[in-house]
């Protein structure tokens, strides 16, 4: 590999709007984020599922065809 063209890797801190902050290694200082595992909807199970109907099975019900 050539020298002195690769970014430096070092240890960063990543901080989310939440007050969440973990170190992990970037090429970039002190990261911001906008969502985290701690307060994503999916993994604090808050997540709201809705089921929906399909195109077709709407056009259907619409229309009254079998």
């Amino acid at each position: 590999m050539k020298k002195d063209i690769h970014p430096k890797y070092e240890a960063t801190t990543v901080t989310c709007v939440c007050g969440e902050a973990f170190e992990t290694g970037s090429t970039k200082q002190n990261l911001k984020v906008e969502i985290c595992s701690k307060c994503h909807p999916f993994y604090t199970g808050k997540q709201r599922t809705v089921f929906t109907k399909g195109r077709v099975e709407r056009f259907k019900s619409k229309y009254g065809i079998e």
